[in-house]
């Protein structure tokens, strides 16, 4: 007789069917579990365009500080580079000519994405928010009725470099329109004092001392809008300093600015359009900003 025997498991050995096999006759596998880094490619997508701005290798549940440094040096990196402030609205000859929409990539946000990536993800869109000047052609109507702050500076009208530099900067803010939250940086908006765009030499303040610099006399500019600013009670974001005293306006009221360095900014925190107008005396040497609005909106304070 023959006997077959089939399957992986059989209580017949040696031809004795009852007994089983022992623990040393069955083969032993051991399983060493290795802890892998799997490198995977995830493209980081700008949010309108899906254009790829950069491409990321995570790590799998990574815990130490230097992954964190990591991913908090490419989010700024990006920031750098998508970052962008508001260039606020201007009101001329009855128009309202659009500005530039602020920018701002959210590095927070980004960090804590990178972080949680999982193994089958190719694409983390980045968080971008976007802001356009708040201010319309139906809501700017009648903005110039009424002055809610103003201020006025006097200086040598006789001194013509800092005279040009002190109408060039000041024609460059007059009749800007700030909506509700909109914001204001006087170097993004005056922009870059070269001779090339007009400026002139002046003397102006470098480190406790008078010196002669491209666009000296600016400053008297972004002071005189400082104290036009705050007596409208708008919302002070940055200001500076001189590093001594200067005459036309008192100790601690002044707003220094140079370019690629500290800057004067503010934001419109009211809840509804203001203007920005200047009025510059290049013979008498004076020069006034006033923050004006509509009627309507001023019978609101």
């Amino acid at each position: 007789m023959i006997l077959l025997v089939t399957g992986c498991s059989s209580g017949v050995t040696n031809g004795n069917k009852d007994e089983p096999l022992t623990a040393s006759a069955m083969g032993t596998n051991s399983f060493q579990l290795i802890e892998k880094s799997i490198e995977h490619k995830v493209d980081l997508l700008h949010p309108t365009t899906q254009e790829t701005l950069y491409s990321f290798n995570p790590k799998i549940k990574p815990n130490t500080e230097e992954y964190e440094k990591e991913l908090k040096s490419i989010a700024s990196n990006l920031a750098n580079d998508l970052d962008k402030p508001m260039v606020p609205a201007k009101f001329s000859n009855g128009k309202l000519t659009q500005g530039q929409k602020r920018v701002v990539l959210d590095e927070a946000k980004l960090v804590d994405s990178l972080k949680n990536i999982r193994a089958l993800d190719k694409t983390v869109i980045l968080p971008v928010e976007e802001e356009a000047p708040n201010v319309t052609e139906e809501t700017v109507k009648g903005i110039d009725e009424v002055v809610i702050g103003s201020y006025k500076t006097t200086f040598n009208a006789g001194v013509e470099g800092r005279t040009k530099n002190i109408a060039l900067s000041a024609g460059t803010i007059n009749q800007i329109v700030l909506g509700p939250g909109d914001r204001f940086y006087f170097n993004l908006v005056v922009g870059e004092r070269t001779v090339e765009r007009g400026y002139q030499k002046a003397m102006e303040i470098v480190d406790k001392e008078f010196v002669e610099g491209i666009g000296g006399g600016i400053c008297q500019t972004s002071s005189t809008l400082y104290n036009a600013v705050t007596a409208a009670g708008l919302e002070v974001i940055e200001v500076h300093s001189h590093s001594r005293s200067i005459g036309y306006v008192p100790p601690g009221r002044d707003a220094t600015v140079s370019w690629n360095g500290p800057d004067f900014k503010f934001m419109n925190n009211k809840d509804y359009p203001v203007m920005i107008k200047t009025i510059v005396d290049t013979n008498g040497g004076s020069i006034e900003v006033q923050i004006l609005t509509s009627k309507q909106a001023a019978a609101k304070l």
